[in-house]
C-alpha cells in the first residue's frame, strides 16, 4: 500500500498528541458513580445541519462479562445527549433501559456500544450492541458460565435523531457459525467513497481470549449488511497483542501536508497486552499493558482510495494513556466541522470511574500542526 512519507506520518502523530489531550480534557459526560467499574462512553457523535450536536453511549456499572451477572449490573442504558456548544457541552435527551431493548424472546443481560449514522435520505439509525439471554452453539455450551449470554448488534432508526423509535429494533449483525468470533459488538459505522455503509465491529471468541475488529457492509441499494471479515485488522506483536477494537474514524483535514492528493484518514483503536490482570516484574521496566477492560489507545492510518488498508501509527506503545486510575483510554471518537476536531472517549479518573471527556482543537491549531 502507499504509505505516509516521514513528514506527513510526524504531522498525524503531533495531530492526534494535540487532539486526545488526557490533561486538557473536560468531563462531559459522568459515570453513575465516581468509584471503579463505573463509566459512559462507547458510542459517537453526529451533527446535524443546524450545528446541533448529538452524542450516543452507554453507561456501564459494575460487572464482568467473562464472570456472569452474579458479578454486578454492567451495562444499564442506551442514552443520547445534545448540545447547542458545538460538543463542549452536553444534556441528556433520550435514553433506552435493558428491557426496551428486547425483543423476540432474546431478554438483554447488558448493553454495550452504540453508532449513530444519517443515512443518504438524511433519516438516521442507531446501532446498538448488547448481551441477549442466547445459548452457546453445541458443542461449546459447556463454556458459557450461568448468567451470560452472547453479544450481538441491532439497530432503531428513525426520521432524525429525536425521532428515533425503539419499536423498529431489528438485527444487523449476529453470528453462531463461528464461535472464534462469537460475540459481536461496538459497531463504528460510516460510508465509503463509493456509498457503501461500512459497519465495523469489535468481536471476542466463546473463551473471551481476545479482541478483533471485523467489517461488514451494506451496498448502495441493499437493505442489509454482510460480513466480509472477521479480522479486518491484525492484533499489535506487542502492547495490542491480545486486542484490537477500532472505535473510530476521523477524515484528516486537506490542509498543509495533506492538501494534495488523496484523501487520507485515521482509525482509533482501542488494545491491550492480557485480558487478564497482569503483574509486573518489580525489577523490570514498568510500562502500561492494559487488561480486559481497561484498555489503552492506538491509531491506524490508511488512504481512502485504499481502504481497508490501514498501517498502524501505534506500533511498539500505545498513543493514548490517562494520567490516573487504570491508565485507560479508549472509545475515542471525534466530529470534524469548520471550526476544529471535537474528540470524545473515556477516560480512568483518580477515584477509578470512567466518565466520558472531551477535548476541541481548533482549525487554525489543526493548520499549524499538519502546515508544519
Amino acid at each position: 500500500m502507499a504509505t505516509l512519507d516521514s513528514r506527513q506520518e510526524a504531522a498525524v502523530c503531533r495531530l492526534l498528541e494535540k487532539l486526545i489531550s488526557q490533561n486538557q480534557a473536560r468531563i462531559l459526560v459522568r459515570a453513575e458513580r465516581p468509584e471503579p467499574g463505573f463509566w459512559f462512553g462507547g458510542g459517537n457523535m453526529l451533527r446535524d445541519d443546524d450545528g446541533t450536536v448529538w452524542l450516543c453511549g452507554r453507561y456501564r456499572n459494575a460487572g464482568d462479562s467473562r464472570t456472569g451477572l452474579a458479578a454486578g449490573l454492567r451495562g444499564l442504558e442506551c442514552a443520547i445527549f445534545r448540545s447547542e456548544t458545538g460538543g463542549r457541552s452536553f444534556k441528556k435527551a433520550m435514553s433506552w433501559i435493558k428491557s426496551d431493548l428486547s425483543r423476540g424472546g432474546r431478554k438483554v443481560l447488558s448493553i454495550e456500544g452504540t453508532a449513530l449514522h444519517r443515512m443518504a435520505d438524511g433519516s438516521v439509525e442507531l446501532f446498538i450492541s448488547s448481551e441477549k439471554e442466547i445459548r452457546y452453539p453445541e458443542p461449546l455450551a459447556r463454556y458459557q458460565k450461568p448468567g451470560t449470554g452472547v453479544w450481538t448488534i441491532d439497530r432503531i432508526a428513525g426520521r432524525s435523531v429525536a425521532e428515533l423509535d425503539a419499536s423498529t429494533l431489528a438485527p444487523v449483525v449476529e453470528n453462531a457459525q463461528y464461535p472464534e468470533y462469537l460475540h459481536v459488538k461496538d459497531p463504528v459505522v460510516f460510508d465509503d467513497a463509493t456509498g457503501n455503509t461500512v459497519l465495523l465491529f469489535c468481536s471476542h471468541p466463546f473463551c473471551w481470549s481476545s479482541g478483533n475488529t471485523g467489517m461488514a457492509v451494506r451496498s448502495v441499494g441493499q437493505a442489509g449488511f454482510s460480513v466480509r471479515c472477521w479480522e479486518f485488522v491484525s492484533r499489535g506483536p506487542a502492547w495490542d497483542v491480545a486486542s484490537t477494537r477500532i472505535t473510530a474514524r476521523m477524515p484528516i483535514p486537506r490542509v498543509g501536508c495533506f492538501r494534495d492528493g488523496h484523501a487520507c484518514s485515521v482509525y482509533f483503536y482501542d488494545g491491550c497486552e492480557c485480558v487478564r490482570a497482569h503483574q509486573q516484574n518489580e525489577k523490570a521496566h514498568k510500562r502500561p499493558r492494559g487488561y480486559s477492560c481497561e484498555e489503552l489507545g492506538g491509531a491506524f492510518v490508511g488512504w481512502d482510495n485504499a481502504f481497508p488498508e490501514l498501517a498502524r501509527l501505534s506500533r511498539l506503545a500505545p498513543l493514548f494513556v490517562s494520567p490516573w486510575g487504570t491508565g485507560c483510554s479508549r472509545y475515542v471518537d471525534t466530529l470534524t466541522t469548520e471550526d476544529g476536531i471535537v474528540a470524545a472517549w473515556q477516560q480512568s479518573q483518580r477515584d477509578g470511574s470512567q466518565p466520558l471527556v472531551g477535548h476541541v482543537l481548533p482549525m487554525d491549531e489543526i493548520r499549524d500542526i499538519l502546515g508544519a
